[in-house]
Formats: C-alpha cells, structure tokens, sequence
C-alpha cells in the first residue's frame, strides 16, 4: 500500500518543485493566463489545512446564500511578504481573511492571507501551475 509519494493530491510530485532549503524551485503562475505569480526561489513549501471556495471570477466567491463552496487543501506556498508577489490581486474582506486572486485573469482564488497574520500569504499548490 506504500504509494512511495504520500499526500501529493493529485498536484505534480512535490520533489521536483521543492530544492534542498524548501523553496519553489521553478516560478509559480496563473493556471488559467499562465501569469507569473511569484519567481524560484521566493516562497516556502508549507503543510497547513486552509479551506478555498471554489475557483471562479472574483465577483461570484460567495453564492447567493452565503455558503461557500469549495477545498480543503494543505499544501500551499508560504510567503511572508506580500511584495514578494509578482502579479496577485486581493479580494475585500472576507470575515478576517483576504483570497489571492490572478491580477490578470481574475481567477481564484488561488490563495489565502488572514488579517490577523501580516506575515502569511498561503498559495495552493493545486490552484497554480510551475514552469
């Protein structure tokens, strides 16, 4: 039952996006534009249960009742800064957290950044492609 690459999701093996300090190892872009979204190098691979409503335009996040449809992911790259983003938008607030959206496309959301945290920017793995 040992698969040899526990807990990949479905996302691409996570060994050849990750170098030896734990950085992306190629640069992070849009899925649906193919925009940069940050560059090798710049973020760290990090393990943390985040719930994303499912990806669509930013002005459709939220369904007319309220409820949110959508993922639980855990695997996400971890920025500390949010300069360190070439190319990501933000929606309005959300309760305490702002989604990453594609600056260009508009498309997400792709991530997640809690208010109370100034320093946590998580980007899902399996809503960004790597080149």
């Amino acid at each position: 039952m040992d698969s040899g690459n526990p807990s990949s999701e479905g996302s691409a093996d996570q060994s050849s996006l990750v170098s030896e300090e734990g950085k992306n190892v190629k640069a992070v872009v849009c899925q649906r534009c193919g925009s940069k979204v940050l560059c090798p190098g710049t973020a760290v691979l990090a393990e943390k249960e985040l719930f994303l409503p499912s990806m669509r335009k930013k002005n459709t996040i939220t369904q007319a009742d309220g409820t949110l449809d959508g993922d639980t992911l855990t695997a996400h790259w971890l920025v500390d800064d949010m300069y360190t983003f070439e190319n990501v938008g933000f929606t309005k607030d959300v309760g305490k957290v702002k989604y990453l959206i594609c600056a260009d496309c508009e498309i997400g959301p792709i991530g997640w950044h809690n208010l109370d945290d100034k320093k946590s920017f998580y980007v899902a793995l399996d809503r960004v492609n790597h080149q």
